[in-house]
């Protein structure tokens, strides 16, 4: 039965905004709304912190310095307060994974974890454990002083002094020489307190509260030279942003929906920013703080007692290169106008799934997101996202290369096909298509 309508008061200015964030995510309106309604219901309550927070900073992307709270907007301060219902830890199996294509990007260089507590994070036990394999220089780790996870698995009262005991603060840790055989276990991933120690190793307290846009961080990002860590999803844009203006290379994860953020996007397709190696489907594990509520399918306690939450669409950044994303797609299906409808509203053909990409069409093509998982920038050339925000985001050279005409029904640059609203779509052009 179809539902009734529900009328809600709604600031104009508010809306359009909703609404280009959902078109971008290609849910309606009315899709978003009955998400938050149902977070609540499962929550309880609301499905984030609403408090006022004056402990942070932000990067002004005009000037690429620090700015003080009291210039921060009021949608800043609420995206800050999400951030606490997205404090997710990654597995040290999944860090792994990844990590073994960049081996050759570390040395001699300055690994920043910004978003990791030292003795949580499995970001900076991996880099500890393989400090000399890597032939890093320095390893520099930050704790957020609200994180509900700093201090958990391992007390470090003892070494934050004057830190009053039980009393969180930020601090940072920074490792420039390990001893392999203080790192011997039967399972090899612990990090003993003693490491801190050793000559040129040190753990200290912040001033401010480790807020990956604090003066403090923003410092020791400048002294960096990559950043590999978990970002708070609610605040992946700012975090790129971050990252991408002070010009860091960089290792990080998040979900898929980012890549098509109109402050992302535009990163992959001029290929200075692509997608990690070892993630193309399926939900990861996360761990995640006691208080957080277990009420979805998939979540549990691991055989330690740690509670944890399974994530789909989960996808790695990077600017850092790798030989996986050029080896090419091996296309096997050929054109025919009955598999490869026309949009009505783009000069481009519809293709469901990147398999099905025909080898010898010269023209543009719509494929799914999921096509960034196989891009290689050595066969395709990739033009633009067909989206909810096409006619606000992109210049008019490329909606004339890829013959956009306004549609009634495109929401804003959706295409469309016979009439009806297709989902998103990547437009791309293979550069060496095959003749017959």
């Amino acid at each position: 039965m179809k539902a009734p309508a529900t009328t809600v008061r709604i600031d104009p200015q508010l809306k359009d905004a909703a609404n280009a964030v959902f078109d971008e995510l290609g849910i309606s309106l009315s899709a978003g709304v009955s998400a938050f309604l149902k977070a609540v219901v499962r929550e309880q309550g609301m499905p984030f912190e609403m408090k006022l927070d004056t402990s942070s900073v932000q990067l002004d992307s005009s000037s690429k310095t620090a700015i003080p709270d009291e210039t921060r907007s009021n949608a800043d301060l609420n995206r800050a307060g999400i951030a606490k219902k997205d404090e997710f830890y990654t597995q040290l199996c999944d860090i792994e994974a990844e990590l073994q294509f960049y081996k050759s990007s570390f040395e001699d260089k300055v690994v920043f974890c910004n978003c990791d507590d030292p003795f949580e994070s499995n970001f900076f036990k991996y880099f500890v454990l393989h400090f000399n394999e890597l032939k890093l220089k320095k390893l520099i780790a930050t704790c957020y002083q609200h994180s509900s996870f700093s201090g958990h698995e391992y007390p470090v009262d003892e070494l934050l002094a004057p830190c009053p005991v039980g009393q969180k603060r930020a601090y940072k840790a920074v490792v420039t020489f390990v001893d392999d055989g203080l790192l011997q276990s039967d399972n090899n991933t612990f990090i003993p307190k003693d490491l801190f120690s050793l000559p040129g190793n040190s753990i200290e307290l912040l001033s401010g509260d480790g807020d990956f846009r604090s003066t403090e961080c923003m410092s020791l990002l400048d002294s960096s030279d990559v950043v590999v860590t978990n970002p708070p999803f609610s605040l992946f844009r700012d975090f790129m942003g971050t990252l991408v203006s002070k010009e860091k290379k960089f290792l990080i994860i998040g979900n898929i929906n980012a890549a098509t953020y109109k402050e992302v996007f535009p990163l992959i397709r001029d290929n200075k920013i692509w997608l990690g190696a070892s993630i193309h489907s399926g939900d990861r594990k996360f761990y995640v703080p006691d208080t957080y509520p277990l009420n979805a399918a998939g979540c549990g306690y691991d055989d330690g007692g740690k509670r944890y939450i399974r994530v789909k669409g989960i996808r790695w950044y990077t600017n850092l290169d790798m030989s996986q994303r050029h080896q090419g797609l091996d296309l096997s299906k050929t054109y025919n106008p009955e598999e490869y409808p026309t949009f009505d509203n783009y000069n481009a053909i519809n293709v469901s799934r990147t398999t099905n990409i025909p080898s010898d069409y010269p023209g543009i093509m719509g494929v799914p997101i999921t096509f960034l998982d196989k891009y290689d920038p050595d066969q395709f050339d990739i033009l633009m996202l067909a989206n909810g925000n096409v006619r606000a985001n992109s210049n008019p050279e490329t909606l004339k290369l890829v013959g956009y005409e306004r549609h009634d029904n495109d929401k804003g640059g959706v295409g469309v096909i016979n009439g009806k609203r297709s989902y998103a779509r990547i437009l791309i052009r293979n550069k060496c298509p095959k003749v017959n």
